[in-house]
């Protein structure tokens, strides 16, 4: 796995040995990846989603305080502008709760719930890696975090990652994702594995592809910003 953990430090040929799969929160024996996508069964077509109800089931680890899951029936439609304000500029989107309900459905309760803000970002990767992310959303800074519960998977199986692509990471297994979202600055050759929920605006591409140019913390292709970033907050609608 490109190992979102991020709790042990990798030479920069085993991080180019391992690109393939963006891991978020999860046990310490979550960290093997698979390149094939990982759905659920799914009666319209994109998995995860079933009879118009999304489920939040916690993941076994301490929620976080104040936070509480989104309403199973999903609330929000259509397209969604949301505003990421960081330390290193304002970063727009639109998320497509129609497409991905459940999805949007827990990122705008966790931003209504403030539990973006004042969290830093902590994985950006570089070249010479070919995946161009910028990974946020865990209040712990550690890979490792998430508010609690688990959101389903919403995939069709024809997910591509190119620039301003906005989708959620996840470990190597169905349906775990949780908080954790990742931003996309150049192409990205990943597996259709990572729920695909909006898109980033090209300025807000622009601020991505600043954050890159400063680096990596640890000079490696995958790592920290060396320019801390900071989610001040995310505010949507």
């Amino acid at each position: 796995t490109i190992g979102a953990m991020l709790t042990r430090s990798l030479a920069t040929a085993a991080v180019l040995a391992v690109l393939g799969s963006l891991a978020a929160c999860g046990s310490e024996d979550d960290t093997t990846a698979t390149d094939d996508p990982t759905a659920s069964s799914s009666t319209s077509g994109v998995s995860g989603t079933t009879g118009g109800e999304c489920a939040y089931p916690a993941d076994g680890s301490p929620a976080v305080d104040g936070v509480e899951p989104p309403a199973s029936d999903p609330t929000v439609e259509g397209e969604v502008a949301v505003t990421i304000s960081t330390s290193a500029g304002e970063i727009g989107a639109t998320l497509d709760a129609d497409r991905t309900p459940c999805t949007v459905g827990s990122f705008v309760s966790l931003a209504d719930q403030g539990y973006f803000d004042g969290t830093e970002c902590h994985r950006l990767t570089i070249a010479p890696s070919t995946i161009f992310v910028l990974q946020c959303g865990d209040p712990t800074a550690t890979g490792t975090g998430g508010p609690g519960y688990t959101i389903p998977d919403e995939l069709t199986g024809e997910e591509t990652y190119p620039a301003g692509t906005l989708a959620m990471a996840k470990t190597p297994y169905p349906d775990s994702g949780g908080s954790q979202f990742f931003m996309v600055y150049e192409d990205t050759p990943l597996p259709p594995s990572y729920t695909v929920f909006g898109t980033v605006d090209p300025e807000g591409v622009e601020v991505l592809r600043e954050i890159a140019a400063a680096g990596t913390a640890n000079k490696a292709p995958d790592g920290p910003p060396a320019r801390t970033v900071e989610l001040e907050s995310v505010t949507a609608g």
